[in-house]
C-alpha cells in the first residue's frame, strides 16, 4: 500500500504543515483541529474494523463522518456549535489532501456534502452599570489576589477582550504612559493573529501600573497565586465566582450569562 494512500500519513503532514507551521491559525483553532482528529480517527478505525495505522484515506468517508457527528451529538452530547466546528475541522484536513492529491478531490467533494447544521441564536443580554459596579465591588483589594480579580474585571470591563487574549497579555503589550493624560492602550492579538490597540480608562491604566509595578515587560499581565499565567480557564472562573458573589445583593445578574467569550 502507498504510504499516501494511509490517513494516519496525511493526518501527520496536515498537523505539521498546516497547524504547526501556519502562523494564522489561533492557538484555540489548533486545539480544535487537533481533538476533533483525536476522536475521529479511533471512531473511524472501530467502524471500519481497521487498526489506526491502516486506515486508508477513504475509510474517511461521508458516511464515516455523518455517522461520527451523531456519534458527538448523541453520546457526547456536544452543542451544535461543536458539532460545527468538528465538521469544519475534518473538511480542512479533507481540502489538504485533495489540494495535493487530486486523485482524491471527488473523495474530498463527498465531504464537501455533509452541511453544517443551523443553530438558533439567543437574545445577547447587556449588564446594566449597576450590575458591572456589583460584580467589581466583589473582590476585595486588600490582598494581592483580591486586586489582581479587581483588575482583571476592570480591564475585561473597559477593553471588551476575550479571556483568551487576556491570558496572553504581557507587560510589555501596555502602553501606561498618560502625557498628555488618556492616551494610555493596550496591544492586544485577536483572532486570526490579527492585532488591535484598545484605549485604556484612566482607572484601568492607574491599577494596572500597581498591579505591575516591580516585574519585567515580559511577564505575563495576569497571574496566578503561584506566580504562574493566569489561564483562559482561570479567567473565566474568575468572572463566574465574581458574578455569583455579586448575584446575592443584585439578583437580576441570576437571569444573565455573565462569562467572557474564551
Amino acid at each position: 500500500m502507498e504510504r499516501y494512500e494511509l490517513l494516519g500519513s496525511w493526518v501527520r503532514r496536515f498537523l505539521l504543515e498546516h497547524l504547526v507551521e501556519e502562523r494564522n491559525l489561533s492557538c484555540n483553532t489548533q486545539r480544535s483541529y487537533r481533538d476533533t482528529l483525536k476522536m475521529l480517527l479511533p471512531f473511524v478505525a472501530a467502524r471500519t474494523g481497521r487498526t489506526l495505522d491502516r486506515l486508508q484515506v477513504e475509510d474517511l468517508s461521508a458516511d464515516a463522518v455523518r455517522a461520527f457527528l451523531n456519534h458527538i451529538e448523541e453520546q457526547r452530547k456536544v452543542s451544535i456549535q461543536t458539532r460545527n466546528q468538528r465538521l469544519a475541522a475534518i473538511h480542512s484536513l479533507a481540502r489538504f489532501i485533495a489540494e495535493l492529491s487530486p486523485e482524491h478531490v471527488a473523495w474530498y467533494g463527498g465531504i464537501r456534502t455533509v452541511p453544517f447544521k443551523r443553530a438558533s441564536r439567543g437574545l445577547v443580554s447587556y449588564l446594566e452599570k449597576a450590575e458591572i459596579n456589583a460584580i467589581l465591588d466583589v473582590p476585595d483589594c486588600s490582598d494581592s489576589i483580591g486586586h489582581r480579580n479587581y483588575v482583571l474585571l476592570l480591564f475585561l470591563y473597559n477593553s471588551g477582550a476575550r479571556a483568551s487574549e487576556a491570558a496572553e497579555l504581557s507587560i510589555a503589550d501596555l502602553d501606561l504612559d498618560n502625557r498628555p493624560r488618556g492616551t494610555a492602550s493596550v496591544r492586544i492579538q485577536g483572532k486570526g493573529r490579527k492585532i488591535r490597540r484598545c484605549p485604556l480608562w484612566q482607572k484601568t491604566a492607574d491599577e494596572l501600573a500597581k498591579l505591575t509595578t516591580g516585574r519585567t515587560e515580559k511577564d505575563k499581565l495576569f497571574l496566578n497565586r503561584y506566580g504562574e499565567p493566569l489561564t483562559r480557564f482561570g479567567i473565566y472562573g474568575v468572572v463566574r465566582a465574581c458574578t455569583a458573589q455579586a448575584a446575592k445583593r443584585m439578583p437580576s445578574l441570576l437571569s444573565k450569562q455573565v462569562s467572557p467569550t474564551l
